[in-house]
């Protein structure tokens, strides 16, 4: 493995340090004696390394004591105890050598010297078993060990003195070099475990713990060598415990301790951000809004404040069609719009999903105004989202304090109900009326209404035909949801259907349409009519389901209908992911059925991949159908639909036909079928049954 220019500028400077603490204590060496002095300097300056580690292991041990419950994790907590038990060993070496120290003793060795290597040997195996035990709560109380470890190491220490005072002098030499040697063998091996481990994982503190080891071996080295004396050996040894100890601390410290804190502290900071800022665009959020609105609304206030709520007008199109990467896309263009375009004092927020609102300080109802069409003006230039060119439409609604509420809760549901009257009546600004919280409360009441119409059964189907431009005859038709309110009665399908879109609820209701069209035309066929296609339309987020196709299949086999009598109807905002739809319809073709694209012409769509779409017939949109007698350029985009399905070999189905005219001109057109109200209105299955099925089966 070759090491990466961090290890080995790491290892560049951990060796300079060993040579720098070898090559000072050497020069201290020659200096004290080139000058004659006396033999004590050694343990003078042995006694002072010791005091560098016992300040490096209990400022660890005791910084940390507040911290020590909550705020640090189990690696942490274990190299506290760590620097806390070989601290207190240290501490116990200073102690026994600064009084005889003090007293004027030789030079020599004291014989506590085997305290350093027993220091070596716990901090050897504390470091083993801080990484190699899982980072998970410990069942021994954490106060207990916090103390309790410090105290056992004593106890061993003292357990050893006692040793030594049974033991002959020659027989503790031996334990005191094997207990060196052990520190020798426990902190070679354990530097090569955590080396091993460090290759494998890349943990910083690992390769921290390898070099503090690698320190505390060469010293354990110098400890054998130094024998009865306490010369030059001695103080390199003490000086390399105190230079182990003091690596591990000042970055083992910040790597252990200092870094989690701080990671914990932008966590904390973190979740105090997303807790009043949109985490998308940075915006803050309808939390702080509220808090804005409730600070700048306390009774004291005598001033006005206007609100305005903004919505992105067919948002939900662009993101089930493009994909939600295009519609936070979209999110960040239209917050950066805004905020370039803030004057003074307001302020934009970001109150969920599509919705964005401003507040502006010391603004009536007309200013108010006046700022949302300034500010709509700002989307008038198409934008790049999807790798396409979309122009942004917003509706806006405004509220003014005190007028339209007086309270934050209020003014946010006044302007609520402004912008969504704005967007169904196609307005782009709606300031706040008494009667839009009338209109908003219906809304509600309708969405819950439909719910419990689906399960109440108060959907039924009514069945249009589809004629033949040639012959007139019937050839088809499409099934079309109406819904019979218990109270309301008949519902308009542009009312409710929006309303299922916006809540979801197109998705059962569009199940319960496919299943009733098929079993109805099956029972036709039952009857003995001659079998016709039944063409369905398909809502986007049904046409999104993965599995839709596997779906119809078996429905199609439980009902027993032939695939080929069922003609699914899509919109062009479906195919604008060409690559999801393009699979999609690959599965209905595989089932059998017929698909065609309705009302082509007022997407997305571009007429270049048409012909690699699997799809059998464009049906074109009746706002052109409609003008096709009396406006050149509908005409023309008629004749170029029809001429283009034509030439790719697909049939073409013309919607909204009501004369006679528009009948000739589609047939000038060759256009297949023709729909409308020259031919009948969306009639119930009896009396479709009654006006075409039976009269065709009789003549």
């Amino acid at each position: 493995m070759n090491a990466n220019p961090a290890i080995r500028r790491q290892l560049t400077l951990y060796t300079l340090s060993v040579f720098l603490v070898v090559l000072a204590c050497e020069a201290i060496e020659l200096f004290f004696y080139s000058s004659g002095l006396d033999n004590r300097w050694a343990p003078a300056l042995t006694l002072l390394t010791v005091c560098f580690s016992v300040t490096a292991c209990l400022t660890v041990y005791f910084h940390a004591t507040p911290l020590f419950d909550r705020r640090i994790g189990s690696y942490s907590k274990r190299m506290v105890k760590l620097m806390g038990a070989a601290g207190s060993i240290e501490l116990l070496y200073l102690l026994m050598n600064l009084y005889p120290f003090m007293q004027g003793s030789g030079g020599g060795r004291t014989g506590t010297e085997w305290l350093l290597s027993l220091a070596a040997l716990v901090y050897t195996v504390g470091l083993v078993l801080l990484f190699a035990l899982p980072n998970r709560p410990e069942r021994v109380p954490g106060r207990l060990l916090y103390f309790g470890l410090p105290l056992s190491t004593l106890a061993l220490a003292g357990l050893l003195f006692f040793v030594r005072a049974e033991l002959p002098a020659a027989q503790w030499a031996g334990v005191e070099s094997a207990l060196t040697i052990a520190a020798l063998g426990a902190a070679v091996l354990a530097a090569g475990h955590l080396f091993l481990r460090y290759r494998r994982r890349r943990i910083a503190a690992i390769w921290v713990a390898v070099q503090s080891l690698g320190l505390v071996a060469v010293a354990q080295v110098l400890l054998l060598q130094s024998g009865s004396a306490a010369g030059i050996p001695m103080l390199i040894a003490s000086a390399l415990h105190a230079l182990a100890y003091g690596f591990l601390v000042s970055r083992g410290l910040r790597l252990a301790i200092a870094e989690p804190l701080r990671e914990r502290r932008e966590a904390e900071e973190r979740i105090e951000f997303l807790a009043y800022n949109d985490d998308l665009t940075g915006l803050p959020n309808r939390r702080s809004l509220h808090a804005k609105l409730n600070i700048r609304l306390e009774e004291a206030y005598i001033g006005k404040t206007a609100l305005m709520v903004l919505n992105i007008n067919r948002f939900k199109t662009i993101n089930d069609s493009l994909g939600y990467e295009a519609g936070d896309r979209l999110l960040g263009i239209v917050s950066e719009t805004l905020q370039n375009r803030l004057e003074g004092p307001e302020e934009v927020f970001r109150t969920g999903g599509d919705e964005f609102a401003v507040v502006m300080p010391e603004s009536g109802g007309d200013e108010a105004m006046r700022r949302a069409y300034a500010l709509l003006e700002e989307f008038e230039r198409p934008v790049n989202v999807g790798g396409m060119e979309h122009y942004v439409a917003l509706s806006a609604g405004i509220a003014v304090y005190p007028e339209d509420g007086h309270a934050a809760d209020g003014l946010l549901q006044s302007a609520d109900a402004a912008v969504h009257l704005a967007k169904e009546q196609g307005a782009e600004v709606k300031r706040f009326s008494k009667g839009m919280t009338t209109i908003a409360r219906e809304k509600l009441v309708l969405e819950s209404d439909l719910r419990k119409g689906l399960e109440r059964g108060e959907f039924f189907l009514e069945y249009q035909p589809k004629m033949s431009v040639e012959t007139g005859g019937i050839l088809g038709m499409e099934a079309l949801v109406r819904w019979n309110h218990p109270l309301r009665g008949p519902v308009p399908p542009g009312e409710f259907i929006p309303l299922a879109e916006e809540s979801g609820l197109i998705v059962p209701l569009g199940e319960w349409v496919l299943h009733e069209a098929c079993r109805q035309n099956k029972a036709w066929q039952d009857k003995g009519y001659d079998p016709l296609c039944m063409s369905i339309n398909l809502s986007i987020r049904q046409f999104r389901q993965p599995r839709l196709a596997e779906q119809i299949g078996h429905m199609l086999d439980t009902i027993g209908l032939d695939p080929q009598y069922v003609e699914l109807e899509i919109t062009e905002s479906m195919t604008v992911d060409k690559d999801a739809a393009f699979e999609q319809l690959k599965r209905f073709k595989q089932l059998g059925v017929h698909i065609s694209i309705d009302d082509f012409g007022t997407g997305y769509s571009s007429l270049h991949y048409l012909k690699n779409m699997p799809i059998d017939r464009l049906k074109i949109d009746r706002s052109f159908v409609s003008e096709v007698m009396s406006g050149e350029s509908d005409a023309a985009i008629v004749s170029t639909i029809a001429s283009m399905a034509h030439h790719l070999k697909l049939k073409v189905t013309a919607e909204g036909v009501e004369n006679e005219e528009q009948l000739a001109f589609l047939r000038t057109q060759r256009c297949h079928e023709a729909q409308g109200f020259l031919f009948s209105r969306p009639v119930p299955a009896d009396r479709f049954e009654d006006l075409f099925l039976r009269q065709k089966k009789l003549g």
